[in-house]
């Protein structure tokens, strides 16, 4: 399993992927996650893949060669596309190219079609973008309500995420919203595991140099390890515990309620038992 996120922010975007992959509890392995297509001035997108590796080692590959019919035009390919709506249509013609080929044979060996990929970045001209792309090619775009996406083991990171990041969330802000998330993840999915690849992009760079693998002797995650988890737990023993007494507590737990009627039912001594 793998777990990734993408964040599109006013100010850039985030990308993070962790780059562990399992056949069972003996066959763990490590493999990346994400891959960078840029040129520099002109564009800058970056994938991110979960699901079945082979298929989404092929897809990374046959993406680079891609084309989509233009009419009379040239063929649109990630690398002339004109807006990252045609890139990531391109993506979806990949997706579906290895669907072709190597569906009916997953199908007979009894394995699903099983491929999610988070997809975006920038082109020259317009504005920064970032898509989810799904395993029948087919694709929905980040908006301002829905800012980030997460693919694999997303549950245990979501929530940090959904309480921190606003469009206008700075951007180191966010990477480090990011990294607390993939803590969350390590911490309880097995099936999640270091290194981890990050990217932060800057809004109409069309380059980055904030690219990092992120190992278990990195001292800035070591750091969010230990802090992150020492702040909840003060945070956690901050909070009063449930009083029980009403007429006490500044904030009772046990309130009157009309459903406890129905919830509660009482014997009565000497009642026979049929």
């Amino acid at each position: 399993m793998t777990y990734c996120v993408g964040i599109r922010l006013d100010a850039g975007l985030v990308f993070l992927s962790d780059s562990r992959t399992n056949a069972g509890l003996d066959q763990i392995g490590t493999f990346r996650k994400m891959i960078i297509y840029e040129r520099p001035g002109d564009r800058f997108m970056v994938l991110l893949s979960a699901g079945n590796l082979s298929i989404s080692q092929s897809v990374r590959e046959i993406l680079q060669v891609e084309k989509l019919d233009n009419g009379d035009a040239p063929p649109i390919t990630i690398w002339n596309a004109t807006s990252m709506f045609d890139a990531v249509r391109v993506l979806g013609s990949a997706v579906r190219r290895v669907y072709t080929e190597d569906g009916p044979s997953l199908k007979a060996a009894g394995m699903d079609f099983n491929a999610s990929m988070i997809f975006g970045g920038q082109i020259a001209g317009e504005a920064m973008r970032l898509f989810l792309v799904y395993s029948a090619g087919n694709f929905i775009e980040a908006t301002r309500e829905t800012p980030y996406f997460q693919i694999g083991e997303s549950k245990y990171g979501k929530p940090i995420l959904d309480r921190v990041v606003t469009p206008t969330t700075p951007l180191e802000e966010a990477a480090k919203c990011a990294l607390v998330s993939m803590d969350s993840t390590l911490k309880s999915n097995l099936s999640v595991g270091l290194p981890l690849d990050l990217v932060v992009y800057k809004a109409n760079a069309l380059q980055s140099e904030q690219i990092v693998c992120i190992d278990s002797r990195n001292p800035y995650f070591a750091m969010i390890h230990e802090s992150w988890g020492q702040r909840l737990r003060d945070v956690f023993e901050g909070i009063d515990d449930p009083q029980w007494n009403g007429q006490q507590a500044e904030h009772p737990l046990c309130v009157g309620s009309e459903r406890y009627e129905a919830m509660r039912k009482i014997g009565h001594p000497g009642e026979k038992i049929v």
